[in-house]
């Protein structure tokens, strides 16, 4: 029976903007994507009944979870349907990366699931309309079709691929007892908000979009979440300490980041956390990202 497998990489918003809520309910974001090594892996296998079965390995939460609220069933569901497929799917989703931590795994995984489903087919499917699909799954979905480094504007789900920087190592520290409600992120983070953005401030934010050096880390959600969580606030400043160049929150938490001058450097910092989640990765281009995952050139 064919079979595909795919992994499903995080990311960290290098700078994240939130600007107000929309009409829709959503926030208006401008953010600046990267994916990193850091991966889940999602198998695929065709079956011959109709069904979607689905398994998780690594979690016992999201494993003990109904298979169709995950975002990996939903993804391959829609794509599906759209496809006309008849035939089932096997899928065995192996997770690592921590699940709420601001990562992007559930993400991740879907956008994986959808490249996988048409490469297990050998199916093809217009950029545009699998944009669309990604996009009614998850506002980061669609930045996961493309990865590399990725300007995100709207609810964050239409997506302009940035220049490549010089490869980064990166360690990622994540509480395992710490978790921050995106939803509270935001509620909170609504009462600093402002009804007009800085001028000077967007002019900084497109500088940092096409600089070859990239630029400083920034999160609006730091000023909202490390009052409430000092731990997240001690990560990033024991990192700092550790010898990293940068070190940010990643999306509205509880994973905190930093950004090192090399492998070992960051291997050297891990030593800091015993307590917590550590993984030492590193940021992953754009092409490496679709020669990896087998996916559509949006280029």
């Amino acid at each position: 029976m064919k079979s595909v497998r795919v992994p499903a990489y995080a990311k960290v918003n290098l700078c994240l903007d939130v600007l107000g809520r929309r009409a829709d309910g959503y926030h208006e974001l401008r953010t600046i994507f990267q994916t990193i090594t850091l991966h889940d892996t999602l198998a695929l296998e065709a079956s011959q009944d109709a069904r979607i079965d689905l398994r998780i390995a690594g979690n016992s939460a999201l494993a003990g979870e109904p298979g169709r609220d995950n975002l990996v069933y939903r993804a391959l569901d829609e794509l599906r349907q759209e496809l006309r497929l008849k035939r089932g799917v096997r899928a065995v989703l192996t997770k690592r990366i921590p699940v709420g931590r601001g990562l992007g795994g559930g993400s991740s995984d879907a956008a994986a699931a959808l490249i996988a489903l048409l490469r297990l087919t050998g199916k093809r499917m217009e950029a545009a309309r699998l944009v669309e699909i990604a996009s009614r799954l998850g506002a980061d979905v669609p930045f996961f079709l493309r990865g590399g480094r990725a300007l995100g504007v709207g609810r964050g789900d239409e997506i302009y691929p940035l220049p490549d920087l010089a490869r980064r190592s990166v360690l990622v520290v994540s509480p395992p007892d710490l978790a921050v409600p995106t939803r509270n992120a935001y509620q909170w983070l609504a009462r600093r908000l402002t009804k007009r953005s800085d001028p000077s401030k967007l002019w900084q934010f497109c500088a940092l979009c096409w600089s070859p050096q990239g630029g400083a880390l920034s999160n609006d959600f730091e000023a909202a979440v490390f009052p409430r969580y000092s731990r997240l606030a001690a990560i990033k400043r024991e990192l700092l300490r550790q010898g990293a160049a940068e070190a940010s929150l990643a999306g509205s938490g509880s994973a905190v980041f930093g950004i090192f001058r090399n492998p070992a450097k960051a291997r050297r910092a891990a030593r800091a956390f015993p307590m917590d989640q550590v993984f030492v990765c590193s940021t992953l281009w754009r092409a490496e990202y679709r020669r990896k995952m087998g996916g559509p050139d949006f280029a």
